[in-house]
């Protein structure tokens, strides 16, 4: 589960750590990280903030390990979940059993590993162990009602669907409007535009020469990117590695301008075409327009994350300036096209309703 590589973590403190380009093998969670910067600080958590009440903070301080390298871990007991995939860790063991979909939770094969020396989780121990085992489990189910992860849900493209019914935060006919410079967003609150047809339009002042990236969504793996290269409008729809390009047929004007894409879902398939202050500039087909995207969020005016395109290194911000871009969520009409959304749209409901019974 593990195997033999872990998230990397680097502190870089040079007037707290002596020991530059050193290795911590001590066991850490992600929670641990604001605990440390309160511990670094000299700052006490509030229990009240502004009038809010706060959730406590979990996790441990990995302060300690900066100037002992040997240090046994002080991270007695840590769970998870995503999913209904479940495991714990507590004082060198871990339990983990991996969730299939529909299937009752009780009924889940737990695994156990001794993880002091086993870090890869290699070699299950379940068999040999059936009380140390029998403990973590029953451990889990104590910090996941401690931590409100009760109950349990095995969902996955059920809560995905959510976001495309009209009743949602993102309805078929919702409309954004981006101001920069704004910090990237994240994907639940940004425009849904994965698995729909849309508009982007990018209001632009661009003088000779300038370009970048006018609005990027996802990373390298996958997502798209509208953005002027050579005096060209370049549209990038990077379905998993697989990029289908278009570049406009006309350069990008000097001054004021709107430019933008048009992307138009049909079944499984789409069409992509650039606009040009309002006159098309060349399309592409899509063999598969994704419905879900990037669980990475856009960005306004650069590209925040691994490049979602290889036409461009880094952020590749745009050179001009860029005063807004609009989104609009195309609602599905009348034929065969939309009636296909409509109907995939349907199942995805009909299996979130199933899956709550």
């Amino acid at each position: 589960h593990e195997g033999g590589v872990h998230v990397p973590f680097i502190v870089h403190w040079p007037a707290g750590i002596a020991d530059a380009g050193g290795r911590r093998d001590q066991f850490h969670w992600v929670n641990d990280v604001a605990p440390t910067i309160y511990d670094l600080l000299g700052i006490e958590p509030p229990d009240v903030y502004r009038g809010y009440e706060q959730l406590p903070v979990t996790g441990t301080s990995m302060r300690y390990t900066f100037d002992d390298e040997a240090a046994p871990s002080r991270k007695g007991v840590q769970y998870s979940e995503m999913m209904g995939h479940r495991a714990i860790y507590a004082d060198g063991w871990k339990a983990v059993t991996r969730h299939t979909p529909g299937v009752p939770f009780d009924d889940d094969t737990w695994e156990l590993y001794h993880y002091d020396v086993d870090r890869s989780e290699c070699h299950d121990l379940a068999a040999e162990h059936p009380e140390k085992l029998a403990e973590l489990v029953a451990l889990w189910w104590d910090e996941a009602e401690a931590h409100n992860v009760l109950p349990l849900d095995d969902r996955t493209i059920e809560l995905f669907g959510a976001r495309f019914r009209d009743h949602s935060p993102h309805p078929t006919d919702r409309r954004y409007t981006y101001y920069p410079p704004m910090t990237p967003l994240p994907a639940q609150v940004a425009a849904a535009i994965g698995g729909r047809s849309w508009d982007l339009d990018a209001t632009i002042e661009r003088p000779d020469g300038a370009g970048g990236v006018l609005y990027a969504s996802g990373t390298a793996n996958s997502g798209v990117s509208l953005f002027v290269q050579d005096d060209r409008l370049v549209f990038d729809y990077n379905c998993f590695g697989d990029h289908q390009i278009v570049e406009s047929d006309v350069p990008v004007p000097t001054g004021r301008s709107v430019v933008g894409v048009r992307f138009r879902r049909s079944g499984d398939t789409a069409v992509a075409t650039l606009v040009v202050d309002g006159a098309d500039a060349g399309s592409v087909d899509v063999p598969f327009a994704m419905r879900i995207m990037s669980s990475v969020g856009p960005s306004v005016g650069y590209d925040h994350g691994s490049p979602v395109s290889r036409r461009y290194d880094d952020e590749f911000a745009f050179s001009g300036t860029l005063e807004r871009v609009d989104i609009s969520l195309v609602k599905p009409g009348d034929g065969p096209a939309a009636r296909a959304q409509d109907a995939e749209d349907a199942a995805t409901d009909q299996r979130s309703t199933m899956a709550r019974q």
